[in-house]
């Protein structure tokens, strides 16, 4: 049987991938892509609506919804009705991307936190998992320790979830881990330069690792330079599989079972 793969983290809402999502999703599929998360945030709250209709239209698709940190002054009590209404829709199963970025700070950071523990404090009332963004400035551990700091004020150990695009150290991994978050590598893991980030990825367990494109962002090797899509996802899953000695149809069927358990989806047929 061939690998089957699943994006745990793509924007199929985005204003570059939504006009095309049907055929991007055919060629995901003739790629061997059997289920995809469309990350409703990163691209302003309105998009939050394009992922759930892609997830209500195609039956691979599931979708997240919520505010990234990016746009955290946004978050006000229109912004969390509007968040709390596309949560109750049947195929939304996390809140999320949130979390901090202090490499790009684009929102303060006590905006960037009081939006994040209020989505932490949604995903607890929902019962639905984080999807987590968390990207230090510079040098720093910075938003690496306020993330931890979040993470123990609000609970949210209670609700766990994934951590996307995973670009931290050792320690921060972790320390995710304890707390019932599981790790997501993107095609940065095939990065020429991410050295220390494989052998992060060596050195945590399978079990807790799923993989992503964050299409339409960070092509993989060797296809950087152009527009990501879910398709790619196998390199991500070569890279992984090279760094864990292990086989790539392994390394697909283990971060696939990996997703369906962090999002609470049936198994993949």
């Amino acid at each position: 049987m061939s690998a089957l793969f699943f994006d745990s983290h793509a924007h199929l809402g985005s204003p570059e991938l939504f006009p095309g999502a049907g055929e991007c999703l055919e060629r995901a599929r003739a790629a061997g892509v059997a289920g995809v998360i469309a990350v409703g945030s990163g691209y302003g709250l309105s998009l939050n609506a394009a992922a759930v209709a892609l997830a209500q239209e195609h039956p691979d698709v599931w979708a997240t919804a919520g505010v990234h940190p990016h746009d955290a002054r946004e978050w006000n009590e229109l912004t969390e009705t509007a968040v709390e209404g596309w949560l109750a829709h049947s195929r939304v199963v996390a809140v999320g991307e949130c979390g901090l970025d202090y490499w790009y700070e684009h929102a303060p950071r006590e905006a960037q936190r009081s939006a994040f523990a209020a989505q932490i404090r949604i995903a607890r009332d929902q019962g639905l998992p984080l999807v987590i963004h968390v990207r230090a400035s510079r040098g720093s551990r910075d938003a690496y320790e306020d993330l931890i700091a979040d993470f123990d004020a609000g609970g949210a150990d209670q609700v766990g979830g994934v951590i996307h695009c995973f670009t931290g150290d050792l320690r921060l991994a972790r320390e995710c881990l304890e707390r019932g978050f599981d790790i997501s590598f993107s095609g940065i893991l095939t990065f020429r330069n991410a050295a220390e980030l494989r052998e992060v990825a060596a050195r945590l367990p399978l079990d807790r690792l799923l993989i992503e494109t964050d299409s339409p962002l960070l092509a993989p090797e060797p296809l950087r330079g152009k527009r990501n899509e879910p398709a790619f996802v196998r390199h991500v899953a070569e890279c992984l599989a090279g760094v864990r000695g292990l086989g790539v149809d392994e390394v697909a069927a283990r971060t696939a079972e990996s997703a369906c358990r962090a999002f609470g989806i049936e198994p993949l047929a």
